[in-house]
């Protein structure tokens, strides 16, 4: 489309950091599974936000996966990036890491989480178009493309 506006994936990345306190924390001692899908949910958020400057809602979250624990007093990274743009839809890959003292990462989680951009109606809206600059981001889309194709053909069934 002509005077389409086109954003890169740096330009919405983001990172929140959270310590570990015993609110945050199961019977187990480790992080509450729901306390980490509120974290990838705001973390979504903030991106698409970034992203498409509306409001936005979540659609859909997939591939959630909850590698290794995080423990009280740990400190947590989350890192959002967009990895595929449709029309008023929005893919963001969350990571979580627990950050060691030493600056060392440990990967405990990832969730793909699909929001849309509202106008002022709360209606759909059309985002920015995601300028893929890197081979990563290349790999990154196209499998967003895959995971978008199998959400519209699982929506078509039902």
């Amino acid at each position: 489309m002509e005077n389409e506006i086109y954003k890169s994936v740096k330009d919405s990345y983001t990172e929140q950091v959270h310590i570990l306190t015993q609110a945050e924390m199961n019977g187990f001692g480790r992080l509450f599974g729901g306390t980490l899908m509120s974290w990838i949910d705001i973390t979504s958020a903030v991106v698409a936000r970034r992203h498409s400057n509306k409001n936005v809602t979540t659609a859909y979250v997939s591939e959630v996966e909850f590698k290794a624990p995080a423990r009280a007093n740990d400190l947590v990274l989350m890192t959002g990036k967009l990895t595929y743009v449709g029309n008023s839809s929005m893919e963001v890959c969350v990571d979580a890491f627990v950050e060691e003292r030493c600056g060392n990462k440990k990967h405990i989680g990832r969730a793909y989480v699909v929001l849309v951009a509202l106008d002022d109606n709360d209606m759909p809206v059309r985002v920015p178009r995601l300028k893929v600059e890197t081979d990563e981001e290349r790999k990154e889309w196209e499998a967003g493309e895959r995971r978008h194709r199998e959400r519209a053909m699982k929506k078509s069934r039902e």
